[in-house]
């Protein structure tokens, strides 16, 4: 999986896990620098589970979602 597939099925299932349109996720995530996170650790986030991934963003981006 590309690197860009991987952030857009990570915007994309976080969309779904917290309730919102996956535009603002998106958003969410720029503005909080996960995009960085996940281009920058792809090779060690893109073989996670995405139970785990869910609980990583959760705790990365804490009360602001």
């Amino acid at each position: 999986m590309s690197k860009i597939s991987f952030i857009s099925f990570c915007v994309e299932y976080y969309a779904e896990h917290i309730h919102k349109p996956s535009n603002e996720v998106y958003e969410l995530f720029k503005k909080e620098k996960l995009i960085e996170l996940l281009e920058n650790d792809y090779d060690d986030l893109h073989g996670m589970g995405m139970e785990y991934l869910m609980q990583l963003f959760d705790e990365y981006l804490g009360g602001v979602k």
